[in-house]
């Protein structure tokens, strides 16, 4: 699945390029298409992404074939019926940018919204989605989205705060899709450029590079590797900027999953890093 973040506004602390210009979103999207990938991630609140997704979509003539899933914003409404005409009036919007008639998927953009699920569920009978769901940012409500079919959420060699999650969604039919694949870059960027506040990052990077190395693959290919060889995930979700970074990642997810011996050796080298590290919400904007 390509993450469409970038491509209406600068996002990720790696991030040095900012938003790509309108051809190169076409040129990542063709190469995306061309190396198998059939879903797109994009939300209202992702700046201008549903808009500039919508145009590229209808200049290559890929509206039929791509599968889009978008977020309603943030919910600040007092009742359930303003809740309920905010999601309607805002999904028509997001529609009406990404030029389509029916969306994929719909989720939940902030996790604090999910008691008005139900509300959201409701717009499938009316055809605007054929799926709801809801896109978590941390293990808070884990024990209250277990019957929700479709979840997306943060993973990738940091993070352990889904681990017990794991088995619980494994075969229950729910569809999960996994974001941050490279912590927004911070699992990439030069160790130079790493900020103070992430310090304790730098030791465990550096154990995985020596697993990467012994591995014979790079760090971007332990990364969507590892996420990659977890049964439970449906889906895993990357942005790029260029497409370079679009066929690399292609490359990367053809290998397929690790070992399970590999698996383990990663987890086995990885603490159990503080909420504050895994976890961009909770970052400083300096």
């Amino acid at each position: 699945m390509l993450g469409t973040v970038q491509f209406g506004m600068s996002y990720g602390i790696a991030n040095t390029a900012g938003k790509p210009s309108f051809e190169r979103v076409c040129e990542i999207l063709k190469s995306a298409v061309e190396g198998g990938v059939t879903s797109l991630d994009t939300a209202a609140a992702y700046g201008t992404s549903e808009e500039v997704l919508g145009k590229a979509l209808d200049v290559l003539g890929l509206r039929e074939s791509m599968t889009v899933i978008s977020k309603v914003p943030p919910i600040n409404a007092e009742t359930d019926a303003e809740a309920e005409k905010f999601i309607e009036e805002t999904l028509r919007e997001s529609l009406r940018r990404l030029k389509l008639e029916q969306l994929a998927v719909c989720l939940l953009h902030r996790e604090e919204d999910l008691r008005f699920f139900p509300l959201l569920e409701k717009m499938v009978g009316r055809g605007l989605i054929n799926g709801a769901g809801v896109s978590l940012d941390s293990d808070r409500y884990l024990c209250d989205v277990t019957s929700i079919p479709y979840i997306q959420l943060p993973y990738n060699v940091l993070d352990k705060r889904y681990d017990s999650f794991w088995p619980v969604v494994k075969g229950n039919g729910t569809h999960v899709f996994t974001r941050s694949v490279y912590l927004q870059g911070l699992l990439l960027m030069p160790e130079d450029t790493v900020r103070p506040e992430f310090a304790e990052v730098i030791p465990v990077r550096r154990s995985l590079e020596a697993i990467a190395h012994g591995a014979d693959c790079s760090m971007a290919e332990l990364c969507i590797r590892y996420a990659l060889s977890n049964p439970a995930v449906a889906s895993v979700l990357t942005g790029v900027d260029t497409v370079e970074q679009m066929r690399e990642n292609l490359r990367f997810a053809s290998l397929g999953p690790f070992p399970q011996e590999l698996v383990s050796q990663i987890n086995e080298c990885v603490p159990e890093l503080p909420e504050s590290v895994v976890r961009p919400a909770l970052w400083s904007t300096l």
